[in-house]
């Protein structure tokens, strides 16, 4: 006999496709969010494309058009770094959000373990204390590796936005520097 009734289990299936439609629908704004960066991007590139292939064809003597060269390094450079900004932080909040929701649902996952150990403790015949206590360590000590795990993933993500954070900081400040470098190359 099982401790849940054919409702409980209908709600419990309704509850994991909302769960898993709510993820769905996270993940799907996040790429709509990375697809418009792309195509903002594409656009002003092609734009900037047109204007300086316009000004370089226009340029009167090679000076005029390595001045123009030197010029559009700095920009490029920034637009790059703004860029990849943009994605990092595009990634970070799909990830938080969908964080946000599996940490609710573990916690919910919990809660609801607890009853169905609470409901078969109450729920059987009388003897059968042994069985249902053997049962309910066996639970508990699931629920706690469950727990463990979910820290250390969760450990796991925050380190590796810290590292990213951190190679992000660091590959900006190498661009900005070879761009300052570059460009004053360019005027020398």
């Amino acid at each position: 006999m099982t401790p849940w009734s054919a409702e409980q289990i209908a709600a419990a299936q309704q509850a994991n496709l909302a769960i898993v439609l709510g993820l769905t629908n996270k993940a799907i704004e996040g790429f709509e969010r990375l697809v418009q960066l792309n195509l903002q991007a594409m656009k002003s590139t092609l734009t900037e494309t047109r204007e300086n292939t316009q000004k370089a064809l226009s340029a009167e003597d090679q000076q005029e058009l390595l001045a123009l060269q030197a010029s559009m390094i700095p920009q490029i450079g920034e637009k790059a770094l703004l860029y990849q900004r943009q994605l990092i932080e595009i990634g970070t909040a799909t990830q938080a959000e969908i964080a946000k929701v599996a940490e609710a649902q573990y916690e919910a996952h919990s809660r609801r373990m607890q009853e169905l150990v609470d409901n078969l403790a109450n729920s059987t015949p009388a003897g059968s204390e042994n069985a249902v206590g053997a049962l309910t360590s066996v639970m508990t000590a699931t629920n706690k590796f469950c727990e463990a795990m979910y820290q250390t993933a969760k450990q796991a993500v925050e380190v590796a936005e810290q590292s990213l954070g951190a190679a992000s900081h660091a590959a900006s400040k190498a661009g900005k520097q070879a761009i300052e470098h570059t460009s004053r190359a360019a005027k020398a």
